[in-house]
C-alpha cells in the first residue's frame, strides 16, 4: 500500500506569501512591474505575466505610471536610492526577516566591523544584504571557505567581526561556521538570522525523509531554500526527486510505478516559494484523484487553501507593521490581514505598541472579530497573555510567591496592577503600610505583591502589597537589632511628623528624632525644620529592644551655637543685643541666633530700676557688656550698666543689690 505524507510546513512562508499578495493587490489599482522575479517559482511568475505584470531588471526599465514591487529577497540600498532619484512609485515586498538582516549589517558596518555573510554570493537575497553594508562584506558558503577567508585576510584579525546568515541557509552549514568563528574569534558578533520557518521546514523535511522510501521536493530549481531542502532530504533518502510541478512526475516515472499492492512510503515537502495549489496538485496526481476538467485560477487556488477564522480562534501571525496606535499582522494560513489595537497589545499604559512588538515577530493572538467583507480580522494579544498569565497567577497563589507588576490605574477602593498580562486588583487597605500614603503616588511604579484571593471561574485575582512590605519590614527589623549599636550613623527618609518629633525610616525600621534633637534653636514644631520625604543624616542615641524604640540624634556638636559663641566672644566684650523676653528679675537679650544672655534688673541702667518694663521692651536693641560665661551651665550674663558707666554715667546711692 502506498502511503503519501506531506510535511506540515511545506509551501509558502510568511515573507513569500506577503510579497505575492502585495503584487496582486498593487495590480488591482495600477500597472505593475516586479524588480526581478518576485519569488523563485516559474508557475507564479507565469501567472503574473499573464495578468500583465512585467519583470524588470533595474529601476530605469520601469515605464511611465508603472508601480514597481520589490521582491521578497530584498535589494541593495542603492536600488532604493535610484528609485527615489527617478521618482518611480514603488512598494517594498522585502521579507521582514531579510530587512532585519539589512539593519544588522548597516549597524555593524557603520561602527567599523567587517561583515561576513554565510550564503550564496550570487543569490538575490545575499546581493541585497551585501548592498546594505557601508564597507565591502565577505561572503562564504561553508566552514571551509570561512577558514580560507580568515587565513588569507590577515587584516581581519585587527578588525571587529560580525557574521550573519542568508535566511535560507542550511542549518548544519551555519552551525559549523558559527562554531568555527567563535573558536577563532570569541569577540565576533554572531547573528543567527536563519528564518525560523526555514529552520522548522528543514528539520521537518529531514525527519520525513529519514522514514520515507521516496522523497519529493517541490519548488523552483532556482530557489535557494528549495535546493537546500533537496540537499538535506537526499542525505537521508537516496530516492529523492526535485520537481517544479505535477507534470514532472511523469518524467521521473513515479505515476506509473504506484499501485495498491506497493508497500511504499512517499514523503512530500516544498520550498517557501511553492504555492499550496501546486503541492495539492502533486499529491492528487500521485493519488490519482486530480480533476483537470476546469480551467485553473491561480488566485482562487491560493485563496481556497487558506483556513477560515472565527471569533475566539487562537492563531499565530507575523508582525508586518507596527506604530504608536496599532500593529498589522499576517495571520498564518489565511489570506486575511489582522490588526491589533494598542489596547489589545498590552494593558500597561506606559508602553507603546513599538515597545512590545517588532516587525517579523511571530506572536499568538485571539480572534476578536472577523470582517469578511474587508478581509480584516481584529486580534488581541492581551487576551492570550491573560490566559497564560493567569495560570502563573494561580501558581503564585499556591506557592505563596512574590510577583512583580506595574500600577496601571487608581480606581475606587484601590489600584490595578499589571503582571504577566493579567490585571490584579489590590484594595487600598492592602496597597500601603500607612493610611496617609496617597495611592496616586503609586501610579506607573513597579511594585511587589502576593496573591491573596483567586476566582478562576471569573479570571479575577486580588493581591496585597502590604504583606510583602510587612515581611520585608520584619526581616529588616531582625537584621537591624542584630547589628545596630549606639552611635551608628544612618541616612534615612522622614516618613511622618508629630508634635513631639519626626520618624525616620532607617531601612525597614523607624526611629524617632525628638523635637529637642532637631535644632539647637528653640522651635515650636518639628515642621519648622523638616518635612516628610526629607533625607536626614542621623545617629542612634538610645536603643530599647524590649519596647522596640530607637531614639535618634540629628543635631551635630559642631553646629552648637554655644560652642561657636565661646570661640568668638569673651568676658568683657561689648555686644549688640536684642531684647527677646522680660521677667520680674531682668530681661533676656539675643546676642546671636540661638544664644541669649540675662541682663539682671540691677544691670539694666546706671540708675535704680524698680520695674524692668519701665526701661525695656521686647524688640529693643541695646549695647551690653559680657560679664560672665558659664560654660558648664551654658549661661551668659550681660550688663548695660557697665557700658553706661564706661561712657561717663554715675551710679545712684543705695542702688538695688543683686538678689
Amino acid at each position: 500500500m502506498t502511503r503519501i505524507t506531506t510535511a506540515k510546513t511545506a509551501g509558502f512562508c510568511f515573507g513569500v506569501k506577503r510579497a505575492v499578495e502585495l503584487v496582486y493587490d498593487t495590480a488591482k489599482t495600477s500597472r505593475t512591474a516586479t524588480l526581478g522575479e518576485i519569488i523563485h517559482n516559474a508557475d507564479v511568475v507565469r501567472d503574473l505575466e499573464e495578468k500583465g505584470i512585467r519583470v524588470i531588471d533595474r529601476p530605469s526599465d520601469a515605464e511611465q505610471g508603472e508601480t514597481v514591487v520589490i521582491r521578497s529577497h530584498g535589494v541593495e540600498d542603492s536600488v532604493f536610492a535610484e528609485l527615489e532619484r527617478l521618482g518611480i512609485s514603488y512598494r517594498d515586498g522585502t521579507c521582514p526577516f531579510v530587512s532585519k538582516i539589512h539593519d544588522i549589517v548597516r549597524r555593524c558596518s557603520g561602527k567599523g566591523s567587517a561583515v561576513i555573510i554565510v550564503g550564496d554570493k550570487d543569490h538575490p537575497e545575499v546581493i541585497g544584504i551585501a548592498g546594505s553594508s557601508e564597507t565591502a562584506p565577505y561572503t562564504v558558503s561553508d566552514r571551509k571557505s570561512l577558514d580560507a577567508l580568515l587565513d588569507s585576510e590577515p587584516g581581519l584579525a585587527k578588525k571587529p567581526l560580525a557574521m550573519v546568515a542568508q535566511t535560507t541557509c542550511n542549518i548544519k552549514v551555519w552551525d559549523d561556521c558559527s562554531a568555527a568563528l567563535s573558536k577563532r574569534r570569541p569577540d565576533a558578533e554572531i547573528f543567527r538570522t536563519i528564518c525560523s520557518a526555514t529552520s522548522q521546514r528543514q528539520q521537518e523535511a529531514a525527519e520525513l525523509a529519514e522514514k520515507s522510501d521516496i522523497m519529493i521536493v517541490i519548488g523552483g530549481r532556482h530557489s535557494s531554500n528549495t535546493r537546500k531542502l533537496y540537499d538535506i532530504c537526499s542525505s537521508f533518502c537516496p530516492e529523492c526527486f526535485l520537481i517544479e510541478n505535477a507534470s514532472e512526475l511523469n518524467k521521473i516515472g513515479l505515476l506509473t510505478s504506484f499501485s495498491d499492492k506497493c508497500d511504499i512510503s512517499i514523503g512530500v515537502t516544498a520550498g517557501a516559494s511553492t504555492p499550496a495549489y501546486i503541492i495539492k496538485e502533486v499529491t492528487n496526481h500521485m493519488s490519482e484523484k486530480l480533476q483537470n476538467d476546469e480551467e485553473f485560477n491561480f488566485e482562487e487556488a491560493i485563496e481556497a487553501s487558506f483556513k477560515r477564522l472565527y471569533t475566539g480562534n487562537r492563531v499565530k501571525g507575523y508582525i508586518t507593521a507596527v506604530n504608536d496606535t496599532e500593529a498589522t499582522v499576517d495571520i498564518a494560513g489565511t489570506k486575511q490581514t489582522g490588526y491589533v489595537s494598542r489596547d489589545e497589545i498590552t494593558d500597561d499604559p506606559s508602553l507603546k505598541p513599538t515597545d512590545v512588538l517588532k516587525v517579523g515577530d511571530e506572536v499568538e493572538f485571539i480572534v476578536m472579530k472577523v470582517n469578511d467583507a474587508e478581509g480584516t480580522v481584529a486580534l488581541s494579544k492581551k487576551q492570550v497573555d491573560e490566559r497564560v498569565g493567569f495560570d502563573k497567577i494561580v501558581k503564585a497563589k499556591e506557592e505563596d510567591a512574590v510577583l512583580e507588576g506595574t500600577v496601571t490605574k487608581v480606581v475606587k477602593g484601590g489600584i490595578l496592577v499589571s503582571a504577566n498580562g493579567v490585571t490584579v486588583f489590590i484594595p487600598a487597605s492592602q496597597a500601603t503600610l500607612r493610611r496617609d500614603e496617597k495611592l496616586d503616588d503609586m501610579l506607573r511604579k513597579t511594585v511587589q505583591f502576593k496573591i491573596i484571593e483567586v476566582n478562576e471561574q471569573r479570571g479575577k485575582a486580588v493581591g496585597s502589597i502590604k504583606v510583602v512590605l510587612n515581611a520585608a519590614k520584619e526581616e529588616a527589623k531582625e537584621k537591624f537589632w542584630e547589628t545596630a549599636n549606639v552611635g551608628d550613623k544612618f541616612k534615612g527618609e522622614v516618613k511622618s511628623i508629630t508634635s513631639y518629633g519626626a520618624f525616620v525610616d532607617l531601612g525597614g525600621i523607624d526611629g524617632m528624632v525628638h523635637i529637642s534633637e532637631l535644632s539647637w534653636n528653640r522651635i515650636k514644631h518639628p515642621s519648622e525644620v523638616v518635612s516628610v520625604g526629607d533625607e536626614l543624616e542621623v545617629y542612634i542615641k538610645e536603643l530599647n529592644k524590649e519596647q522596640g524604640r530607637i531614639s535618634l540624634g540629628y543635631k551635630k556638636d559642631e553646629d552648637n551655637p554655644f560652642t561657636k559663641f565661646v570661640n568668638d566672644y569673651h568676658v568683657g566684650d561689648d555686644v549688640d543685643a536684642k531684647i527677646v523676653s522680660i521677667t520680674p528679675f531682668g530681661a533676656f537679650a539675643q546676642i546671636v541666633p540661638g544664644i541669649d544672655g540675662l541682663i539682671h534688673i540691677s544691670q539694666i541702667s546706671d540708675k535704680r530700676v524698680s520695674n524692668v518694663k519701665d526701661v525695656l521692651s521686647v524688640g529693643d536693641e541695646v549695647k551690653a557688656k559680657i560679664t560672665e560665661i558659664d560654660e558648664d551651665k551654658k549661661r551668659i550674663s550681660l550688663s548695660i550698666r557697665e557700658v553706661l558707666l564706661e561712657n561717663g554715667g554715675s551710679a545712684d546711692e543705695g542702688e538695688e543689690t543683686e538678689e
